[in-house]
């Protein structure tokens, strides 16, 4: 009976290994590479999958998801010999399980190779400002020669990215020195730019205002002369209606040689005047002269004896019109005559005594009677 039931214990055993090992789960997107006997036998797709058992055998499990592999930083040498560290990160993915697990040992470390070799090969041909600024041609170069590479592997290269490119402290901080300078010089620029428009500008504002300035003292300067211009002719104009005015005054008025005379005397006194008169003399033959004045000053051309002709009158304030009449008022106006001839005299006499230094004439008389002649006193002899 024990015999029995180890026997039994046995047999159940050996039903479970072997269901164990005929019954294989595969995850999705996971490919198992089955081996019989230690030859490829099939793949085992996703799902449950039945094997033979103590024949078949699960060797490899390949995942057939895109997979990302970073590498570490490599040292790479540009073409004008300057070290740089480059890493880069791989993206790919398994199209065939089966040349992926029999074409080669281990895939990622010969990507990793291969993509090491490739941009050692793709930098050399470059200097250091084509490697800084050339990455997407880096990308596409290495991508393309590790597609052509891994195809017979059964790897398809998606993407290749580099993540850095540093190049050695020195270069970076001479790298830091000529963009500093550069910026710098672009700064300068635009000052020196932003100083040209604002001085531009400036110069063309003073010039609208020079010209605007300009064009503003010609025209003052036209008005200015024009408005002179009109007062000239204006003042010409009022000139020229006075000594009208005046000349039909006169003529209007009949002037004699009484009046003439008359006019002359009252004019004595202001020669007498002044500071710089200092001697005066009055002759002795005034009443001659005086007699003679009117008939001289009648042989003036322009002057009549008698005033004779049809002038008109100036109007005067109230409207009214001065009128003379030489015919009856002429001895009237003769008397009134010889008694201002007289007052003149006298009047021009006492301007003479009053002034220093003048030597004392002989006194008036009536021009109608002989002036007696007055010896003047001897001079005193001078003083020492």
């Amino acid at each position: 009976m024990t015999a029995f039931l180890i026997v039994l214990a046995l047999v159940a055993l050996v039903v479970i290994v072997t269901l164990v090992k005929s019954v294989r789960v595969v995850q999705q997107q996971t490919v198992g590479i089955v081996e019989r006997f230690g030859k490829f036998k099939t793949g085992l797709q996703p799902g449950l999958n039945l094997l033979t058992p103590f024949v078949d055998k699960v060797r490899y499990t390949i995942d057939m998801r895109e997979q990302v592999v970073a590498f570490p930083p490599q040292g790479v040498i540009t073409e004008d010999n300057l070290m740089v560290s480059i890493d880069s990160v791989i993206y790919f993915q398994v199209n065939d399980p089966v040349r992926a697990t029999y074409e080669i040992s281990n895939y990622i470390q010969a990507i990793e190779q291969l993509t090491m070799t490739t941009l050692r090969n793709i930098i050399g041909g470059m200097d250091l400002e084509q490697t800084l600024t050339s990455r997407e041609e880096i990308n596409e170069k290495l991508r393309y020669v590790l597609d052509e590479a891994t195809g017979k592997w059964g790897i398809r290269v998606n993407r290749v990215e580099l993540r850095s490119i540093d190049p050695p402290p020195s270069i970076q901080d001479s790298m830091e020195k000529q963009m500093r300078a550069d910026r710098d010089k672009r700064a300068a620029i635009l000052t020196a730019e932003g100083m040209r428009q604002s001085a531009v500008l400036s110069a063309e504002g003073q010039k609208q205002s020079a010209i605007l300035t300009a064009e503003g003292d010609k025209q003052s300067r036209i008005l200015r002369a024009q408005a002179e211009r009109e007062a000239r002719i204006l003042k010409a104009q009022g000139e020229a209606q006075a000594i009208t005015t005046v000349f039909n005054a006169i003529h209007a008025g009949k002037p004699d040689q009484g009046l003439l005379a008359y006019q002359y005397l009252q004019m004595l006194p202001s020669i007498a005047q002044g500071d710089a008169n200092k001697l005066w003399i009055v002759p002795s033959e005034i009443g001659d002269a005086l007699k003679g004045l009117g008939s001289a000053v009648g042989q003036v051309a322009g002057i009549t004896q008698k005033a004779e002709g049809n002038w008109q009158a100036p109007e005067l304030s109230n409207g009214e019109v001065a009128e003379l009449d030489s015919g009856a008022a002429a001895p009237a106006a003769v008397a009134e005559a010889d008694n201002a001839v007289r007052e003149a005299i006298a009047a021009a006499e006492s301007a003479a005594v009053g002034n220093r230094g003048t030597v004392p004439t002989t006194p008036a008389v009536a021009p109608t009677q002989d002036l007696p002649t007055q010896e003047p006193p001897a001079a005193e002899p001078p003083q020492r």
